[in-house]
């Protein structure tokens, strides 16, 4: 039977290979739109594993931590997308 912990790590594996995926997108996208959703998938990617990362360890500031670079990434999207749509 598989733990519970089993599961976490398989997902961070998972997690890990998307990132992985994500970052060669990101390195050899053929135009801006598609790095920017690259970054965006990545920074979702790093906020999960930096989520597991506050459970496995009992640490709760790593949510907090979380939550701010979501929060930042969140805006630094909004601010690249409305520079493509129209400029700054």
């Amino acid at each position: 039977m598989i733990s519970p912990e089993m599961i976490v790590y398989i997902a961070v594996g998972i997690m890990t290979l998307a990132m992985l995926m994500a970052m060669v997108r990101f390195v050899k996208g053929p135009s801006v739109v598609d790095r920017v959703v690259a970054f965006d998938s990545l920074t979702i990617s790093s906020l999960v594993i930096i989520s597991v990362i506050a459970m496995l360890s009992n640490r709760m500031i790593y949510f907090d931590v979380a939550i701010v670079y979501g929060l930042l990434s969140f805006i630094g999207v909004i601010v690249v997308a409305k520079y493509i749509q129209k400029g700054l």
